[in-house]
């Protein structure tokens, strides 16, 4: 379903996720952008070029997966040969899960596999060969030996000398949206400063730090945790550690990942983390290569995975070790879960990270002037159809199509 960039499209028969709301209306787009139809009425004098008709869907902001480690074959962290072609099959195929956008992630690894696969991993917009790239999501190797999971230990390091062990690592940091670290390892806090200086979401996680370092970890502009519970200290009523931040007076609120997934984190836990924090809710998948595939043994890093039962394990373990579950799967879940409201769940998914990432004034929401990334869905919040800057990108031949009418 393909547009010139300056026609005018009215999308009706549909209810909008807006300003925390769904309401009755239409959604208007035009040049990949959401419109104002006032302005267009009583200043331009224009009317719609198509009519777009939505067969009773909700519209949505698309989905946002700041934390998704590979999919469908595909580990960002292993296959670094092929890094290119792992990226677009994977971009392409979480279109049909209602994601718009995402941060690749890469879990610990050595110097050279950043320095060789950093440079691949380019930030791109969006269309119809896949999900747009915000940037790269680093988990380590900046963390704790102690709360590593399924990190290579061999490959943990340390702030030894602080911001230029990051360069070192690392090399360029021009592809990088976000990084986990671990606040507590010495010279932590000097980095944190520093990153958030040049535009880098930091995220603390995978870590054993106490409640005041994760306090002084946002005074210094950490503003995300890395799935919230996992690979951090239990919550204990004397140190409630880094899910203490949830509710802290001592430091900025900060937002937190969070598997949906029924396995990671019980029903009763994510109940606890959104009546504790509602607004700082991301869902994320944290998906491995196995996302898609059947039982088996995948890969996670340089570490073999084996799945089974919809859980994967790292090989000979009970170790958890990423998802396989979609996030469209993980909204649904959350919202079952938590029972939270159809625009909690939603916002949870496309709102928030938008926020934690600080582009909500063009991506996470329907509001005027953002990008028209945006996705049909059904009373079960089942994806009809994905759309990137008002073109579909995705549509489920199984669900009700959007019908073109000329005007």
């Amino acid at each position: 379903m393909n547009h010139s960039s300056d026609e005018i499209l009215q999308f009706i028969n549909c209810t909008l996720l807006r300003n925390h709301k769904i309401i009755i209306d239409d959604l208007w787009v035009r040049n990949g952008k959401i419109i104002n139809p006032e302005k267009l009425f009583f200043e331009e004098k224009c009317k719609a070029s198509k009519k777009i008709n939505c067969q009773g869907a909700l519209i949505s902001p698309g989905y946002i997966d700041v934390q998704i480690n590979g999919g469908f074959g595909t580990d960002f962290s292993y296959n670094i040969d092929d890094t290119e072609r792992g990226l677009s099959n994977v971009a392409k195929k979480i279109l049909a899960h209602g994601v718009t956008s995402f941060c690749p992630t890469l879990v610990t690894s050595s110097s050279e596999v950043y320095k060789k696969v950093l440079p691949k991993i380019q930030k791109k917009a969006g269309g119809h060969g896949g999900a747009a790239v915000l940037g790269v999501h680093l988990e380590g190797p900046f963390i704790s030996p102690d709360k590593k999971g399924a990190h290579n230990l061999n490959e943990i390091k340390d702030f030894t000398q602080g911001y230029k062990t990051v360069i070192d690592i690392y090399g360029s940091l021009e592809n990088v949206a976000i990084i986990t670290l671990a606040p507590e390892l010495p010279n932590a806090m000097e980095v944190i400063g520093l990153l958030v200086k040049k535009g880098i979401t930091v995220s603390l996680g995978h870590s054993t730090a106490d409640i005041k370092i994760g306090e002084e970890g946002a005074r210094n502009g950490a503003t995300l945790i890395t799935h919230l519970f996992n690979a951090m200290l239990p919550f204990h009523h004397r140190d409630p550690g880094l899910v203490g931040l949830l509710t802290t007076n001592n430091a900025p609120r900060l937002f937190y990942g969070i598997i949906a997934d029924g396995i990671h984190t019980h029903p009763t836990a994510l109940r606890i983390a959104h009546s504790a924090h509602p607004d700082g809710v991301v869902l994320v998948t944290d998906a491995i290569s196995a996302l898609g595939l059947p039982d088996g043994i995948q890969h996670l890093g340089q570490l073999s995975i084996e799945v089974k039962e919809n859980k994967a394990f790292i090989a000979g373990t009970t170790t958890l070790c990423g998802s396989i579950t979609s996030m469209d799967m993980c909204v649904r879940f959350f919202k079952h879960a938590s029972s939270c409201s159809i625009v909690e769940a939603l916002e949870a998914a496309s709102l928030h990270p938008a926020q934690a990432l600080g582009i909500s004034n063009h991506k996470g929401t329907l509001n005027y002037g953002a990008d028209a990334d945006f996705i049909l869905l059904g009373k079960e919040l089942d994806v009809w159809s994905t759309w990137i800057a008002g073109e579909c990108v995705y549509s489920d031949k199984s669900k009700p199509l959007p019908q073109i009418i000329q005007v």
